[in-house]
């Protein structure tokens, strides 16, 4: 009989080139797993443009998804979409599309579809309250009609009751709308390529139609330009009569500054803002909000 012969060197070695190759395959799979792979290059809506869709049809204004990345209650009144979010440019956006007659909550023809957020009310009226809203947006269709008058989405308003009675329950005090630019692309077919945002102010408390609020033109800002928002509502010294306050809403849009006092300051007894879309009386309607905060002071 023969002699089994067992080189132990040879088995080291073996079980080391084992050891050596397993390893290689773990790290190899480790690096598999973090490879990044390529992002969108947009989470713009190119779907058919219609009334309601089943995932929009929301039963609940109130119903939002969990944790939102956006500050505020929302108020969802449209069927087309409900509020979701996308990721790009390395960031999580809050995604806001609404279209022509998908408001199912109201009444048919009476309010317009929405899907906003709204923030905690300042109910101080003294000198140095204020609510303060930051953020960053970006447009990238906004409502487009037959009329020009017609066209165009909010992005975001102030609101504020006031004493005396006049105008909504809820009244608006200036709602910052987007208008579309139009362009052709490389097809030569028609396209909104930018924005001009106006601010349309009311003349008096309760203000509302053409009759009621004034269009005052802001600034231009391109589709899906990153553009930084600061809104902040509230009551500030009368620097011209002692004693006397001011009621102002006071907007910085990419970086340009847009002052405005608000009419009648005797008469209002709150600030609040919203923000998202709202608006579209013609079309769809995509608006993406991101870094979204709330600072307010209540003297």
């Amino acid at each position: 009989m023969k002699k089994l012969s067992i080189n132990f060197g040879t088995i080291t070695l073996l079980l080391v080139l084992l050891t050596f190759f397993s390893c290689q395959k773990e790290e190899e799979m480790m690096v598999d797993d973090m490879i990044e792979f390529p992002q969108p290059d947009t989470d713009e809506d190119f779907g058919e443009i219609t009334d309601c869709t089943d995932a929009g049809t929301n039963s609940d204004r109130e119903a939002d998804i969990s944790n939102p990345i956006n500050t505020g209650t929302i108020d969802d009144r449209s069927c087309y979409s409900d509020y979701k979010q996308s990721f790009i440019y390395g960031t999580i956006w809050g995604v806001y599309n609404i279209t022509d007659g998908s408001n199912h909550m109201d009444a048919p023809g009476t309010l317009q579809p929405r899907i906003e957020r709204a923030l905690s009310v300042c109910q101080a009226t003294t000198v140095g309250s204020y609510t303060r809203f930051t953020g960053t947006v970006r447009i990238l269709e906004a409502g487009s009609t037959s009329s020009e008058s017609n066209d165009g989405t909010y992005i975001m308003q102030a609101k504020g009751k006031h004493t005396g009675g006049g105008g909504s329950p809820d009244p608006a005090i200036c709602l910052y709308i987007a208008k579309p630019v139009y362009g052709t692309d490389s097809l030569g077919n028609r396209v909104q390529v930018s924005f001009d945002i106006y601010r349309e102010q009311i003349k008096v408390r309760g203000g509302s139609g053409t009759a009621g609020r004034d269009l005052v033109f802001l600034k231009n800002v391109l589709k899906d330009e990153q553009v930084d928002i600061e809104l902040e509502v509230g009551f500030r010294a009368d620097p011209d009569n002692a004693g006397e306050k001011i009621h102002y809403a006071d907007a910085v849009i990419g970086g340009e500054t847009f002052n405005w006092n608000i009419p009648e300051p005797e008469r209002g007894t709150q600030s609040k803002i919203r923000y998202g879309a709202y608006r579209v009386k013609g079309g769809r309607a995509q608006i993406r909000w991101t870094a979204t905060t709330q600072e307010k002071v209540e003297i």
